[in-house]
């Protein structure tokens, strides 16, 4: 008999238990739309997919592996009982990198060429040139996470001719692209560098609140901030302060402290904000990788292989 198998809520996907009998016979898969299904079977199982919320884990005796079904899941997702156990735990990163890194160029090659300007005159109906373009070969981003997101964002940067400044805590050394690469600890000190700043990090115990007054106050008065990794990382009553004095010149944003943004917040009105409705990762595949991954997983794990994406539960990626 192979492992037992629990899909639990919200994420269950009935159409996997299928293709998870034909590539590992005799797999015990249960699918559980509800918790308190997820209850009555999780007590002797082996792998589990989904929300494990601590009453599962505290039923789950035989537990050993967890699939996390995002990448970054909501803060409270490895509750303490979670990250004090030995249950590996893997995420979805990764499948993202190409439709979220489309988006990211998007919002920089919108600045650049003064497309926050010109969108609103369009609306108006108001014909007005001068926006003063950045030229790409000469400008420098940074880029603070350089994964999956981050490492394709800077590769895609370098082809139309930036200087890019990586920022990451785990990389060893620059990857394609990457023209210097720094620590979180050096990240005052590279911001005053940047005609733009592309946070993607996950959010974690570390991250939270990592772009506040003082982040904002080290940019340059000409650039722009964009932020598509998680709306944690930036105290938006700072990141409004900022743009409402001119410390920097703009902000695209796609992740929100709050969210959805409250309708009257002062982000839906400035001038200087393009906003988009937290879609960056949108596009398509997304179930089709998903299910390649976890199935992928699966096989490894039955077969006592190392599993893919494994996270640091105590720093939640």
């Amino acid at each position: 008999m192979a492992f037992k198998l629990v899909i639990c809520p919200p994420n269950y996907q009935e159409h996997w238990e299928g293709r998870l009998r034909e590539e590992i016979p005799d797999i015990d898969v249960h699918v559980c739309p509800t918790v308190g299904e997820a209850m009555e079977v999780i007590g002797d199982a082996d792998a589990a997919f989904g929300d494990i919320v601590p009453e599962l884990l505290e039923r789950a005796q035989n537990l050993k592996w967890i699939a996390c079904p995002q990448a970054g899941p909501r803060a409270g997702y490895y509750h303490q009982s979670l990250v004090e156990s030995d249950v590996v735990v893997t995420n979805t990163r990764e499948i993202y990198n190409d439709h979220i890194s489309a988006h990211i160029m998007s919002l920089l090659l919108a600045f650049a060429r003064g497309l926050q300007v010109y969108i609103p005159q369009q609306v108006a109906g108001v014909w007005r040139q001068g926006y003063q373009t950045i030229y790409l070969p000469e400008a420098t981003v940074v880029v603070v996470g350089v994964g999956g997101i981050g490492g394709e964002t800077a590769r895609l940067c370098a082809e139309f001719g930036m200087t890019v400044l990586g920022v990451d805590p785990r990389l060893p050394e620059p990857t394609y692209g990457v023209a210097e690469l720094l620590r979180p600890d050096d990240l005052l000190t590279v911001l005053p560098r940047g005609d733009f700043v592309i946070a993607t990090v996950p959010e974690t115990p570390e991250t939270q609140g990592m772009f506040g007054a003082a982040q904002f106050r080290a940019m340059k008065n000409s650039g722009f901030f964009i932020n598509i990794g998680r709306g944690a990382t930036v105290i938006l009553d700072d990141l409004v302060g900022a743009l409402r004095s001119g410390e920097i010149a703009g902000a695209g944003l796609d992740v929100f402290q709050i969210e959805p943004l409250p309708a009257g917040h002062p982000l839906w009105s400035m001038p200087n904000t393009l906003i988009t409705p937290h879609v960056a990762g949108n596009g398509p595949y997304l179930d089709d990788r998903r299910t390649e991954l976890f199935i992928d997983n699966c096989k490894r794990f039955n077969e006592g292989r190392e599993l893919r994406n494994v996270v640091d539960k105590a720093n939640w990626f």
